[in-house]
């Protein structure tokens, strides 16, 4: 390593600027924000001695060289703080400088000098920095900076009179706009920061087959009977409605029912066998509709509150047109035929995968964006990507930023049930929101470790977690035997744990836990594979838990603490049945604390131990939690109470915490 010399380096510039905060991967990639909201930014700064810093927070707009700044605030240790709002989604850069200030350490100095002389010194070396602002001033307030310092050269009688008048803070205030920065320092690169819309922090999903929304058994479903199900599932509280794939389906090694490798007449295939003679990724499946039938629904869909996303996969039947347009992009096998995709021991042979070590990666990348450019031209702006794992890497970060450069408000969810690593790479590339292993996290031990890690380790600055109890992939084998009280358990704790979650159906809310074998996460009847048929699609169903969702969905809806995840903190019980935590909103106004009961079987009970860090309250403290889905309220006192859930009235207590106001007659909010 070179040693520096005294040429390489300012010898004037003595602040340090150790740290930035947050930061991903030293600036490698974004950290994430949320358009509207402010950004905390944090930074480790000091200088030699007991001189007095400034430092400030630059940010700007990605292709515009205005900069706007905010001065920071030390909030000890040497650290500072300051926030700034990105206005709209898009990208964004920030960093810091921070200089020696020689007139607020001037005046820290003075405050603590008592002899006369020194007071009068003093006041000379003041005067000398205020004409210097002066002449960095503007013409009025140039007048008046060298109006104070006339003063304190002239003012050389009653000492604690010019102590007074080099200390008044309004001309103080003054000479602030005008530091001397020549010898500021700066902090080694900028930031990249990735401002989304609100809905990449706080969404609610649901996803179903169009083709399986047709109110006749038997018969294909279409966007237009998609429609007639949009109040059903707007009722329910969802905001984004999820398809699988909606395009033409191979017919070439097309699978059957159950995923027979050999299809009989009339099976439908999967939808992930992407292209067929009728077209492939920019083209729609004729048995659903038109593109105009699609249109129309995402319209509809929106003056629901609903957005559509739709299933991004980038893989191909055997037959889909770009098999025969280029080759190339394929990975050929010495007998002449193409290699289907395998995950050992699963075999796909109705899909093809890209080939993205081809000569041609430089067309195959352009057309991939252009399937994204072709759907938002369509009004979609969600997209669920399947497998974004199995693909190059370099590719997702081209493409996304390239979107999101052109369409800022277009999120992406990374379907990628993968290593931990793989999954947290995805999500520095750019992915809005990032599959979990919820899904497999049952124990009090389980998820405690596994939520904190998402709510408070290294990936809260890039990586949104979106927790799903099912999906048409996996069937939880802890969903097999627990019957309706481990569907509503698990809902809840996806709903509550994760500002953003969602789940498959109509499946989950009709309690669809067949499995294809004992063991196996495969539905029996794969909808993957076949037409379903689920009935009347009503809330008041009695057999369906389509009301409990709409009542957490609700809850949800009108508690801020709920819609995301920096607050989460786990709440101590004594009984590992028993998983407790609490959320609560920046201004401490909004306080959820949610209590589930994990066994489906039986009931159970214990004492849950709340801390001052949640409660802010001594031990004989009163405070009322209201729990919002029974509409029940208790009056609890101290840190420690009891609590008892049977999971076949309800698996959980979700309570909205206030405390008793003076007059002990009412309760307000937790602030």
């Amino acid at each position: 390593m070179a040693t520096r010399t005294p040429s390489d380096v300012d010898g004037l510039q003595r602040a340090v600027i150790d740290a930035v905060l947050p930061v991903v991967d030293g600036g490698r990639f974004a950290v994430k924000a949320i358009a509207g909201e402010p950004m905390r930014i944090q930074a480790h700064c000091f200088t030699d001695g007991h001189d007095v810093l400034r430092v400030m927070l630059r940010w700007r707009t990605e292709g515009d060289t205005a900069v706007q700044e905010v001065e920071m605030a030390l909030e000890g240790n040497d650290e500072w703080s300051a926030a700034f709002t990105p206005p709209v989604p898009g990208r964004y850069f920030y960093t810091v400088v921070a200089w020696v200030d020689h007139f607020e350490s001037w005046r820290h100095e003075l405050t603590r000098r008592v002899d006369d002389d020194d007071i009068r010194i003093a006041a000379l070396v003041g005067a000398e920095l205020i004409e210097d602002a002066a002449k960095r001033a503007k013409a009025a307030d140039r007048i008046q900076l060298a109006a104070w310092a006339k003063q304190l050269r002239k003012h050389q009688g009653d000492a604690p009179a010019l102590k007074a008048l080099a200390l008044d803070e309004v001309p103080a205030a003054l000479a602030r706009r005008y530091p001397d920065r020549q010898r500021a320092t700066s902090f080694a690169t900028e930031l990249p920061l990735v401002a989304d819309r609100e809905r990449a922090r706080f969404s609610t999903w649901y996803e179903l087959f169009p083709r399986s929304a047709s109110d006749q058994p038997g018969k294909h479903g279409t966007f237009k009977d998609v429609e007639q199900r949009l109040p059903y599932i707007a009722e329910m509280g969802f905001d984004v409605l999820y398809f699988p794939p909606i395009h033409p389906i191979g017919r070439v090694k097309r699978k059957g029912r159950n995923n027979a490798l050999t299809a009989e007449p009339g099976d439908v295939g999967s939808p992930w066998a992407i292209g067929a003679a009728e077209g492939g990724h920019k083209d729609i499946l004729p048995e659903l509709g038109t593109p105009e039938d699609f249109r129309a629904l995402v319209l509809k869909a929106r003056e629901l509150g609903l957005e559509i996303a739709m299933d991004i996969a980038f893989q191909c039947a055997p037959d889909h047109p770009y098999v025969q347009a280029h080759p190339e992009w394929f990975r050929w096998r010495p007998d002449g035929t193409v290699q289907y995709a395998e995950n050992p021991p699963k075999k796909y042979q109705d899909i093809y995968p890209f080939n993205f070590e081809t000569e041609d990666w430089r067309a195959l990348w352009q057309e991939l964006k252009s399937v994204f450019d072709h759907w938002i031209g369509q009004g979609v702006t969600i997209f669920r990507v399947d497998n974004p794992h199995t693909k190059a890497f370099p590719f997702w970060e081209w493409a996304i930023t390239a979107i999101k450069r052109e369409h800022p408000e277009v999120l992406f969810l990374a379907e990628a049930f993968t290593r931990p690593k793989v999954m947290h790479r995805l999500a520095k590339l750019g992915y809005s929101q990032s599959y979990t292993y919820f899904t497999w996290r049952n124990t009090k031990q389980e998820l405690t470790e596994y939520f904190t890690e998402l709510s408070q380790g290294p990936g809260k600055d890039y990586f949104r977690p979106n927790a799903w109890p099912n999906t048409p992939d996996i069937l939880s084998e802890h969903l097999h035997a627990g019957g309706r009280p481990i569907f509503a358990l698990r809902l809840v704790l996806a709903a509550t744990l994760s500002s953003n979650y969602g789940l498959y159906g109509p499946a989950y809310e009709l309690l669809d836990n067949a499995p294809r074998s004992p063991g196996s996460e495969e539905y029996l009847n794969s909808e993957k594979y076949q037409l379903r048929h689920w009935g009347e699609w009503d809330v008041a169903r009695p057999d369906s838990l389509a009301q409990f969702i709409a009542k957490i969905n609700g809850i949800r809806r009108d508690n801020p603490a709920l819609q995301s995840n920096h607050s989460l903190r786990f709440v101590g019980t004594d009984n590992d049945q028993l998983i407790a935590y609490a959320k609560q909103t920046a201004d401490g106004d909004n306080l959820i604390l949610s209590i589930v009961n994990l066994d489906p079987h039986n009931t159970q009970s214990g004492w849950v131990t709340l801390d001052a860090s949640i409660l802010s309250l001594n031990q004989e403290s009163q405070y009322e939690v209201h729990d919002l889905l029974s509409d029940q309220r208790f009056t609890w006192q101290g840190w420690r109470n009891f609590v008892i859930l049977d999971p076949r009235q309800s698996p959980a207590h979700v309570f909205r915490v206030r405390r008793r106001q003076h007059n002990e007659q009412s309760f307000d909010n937790f602030a």
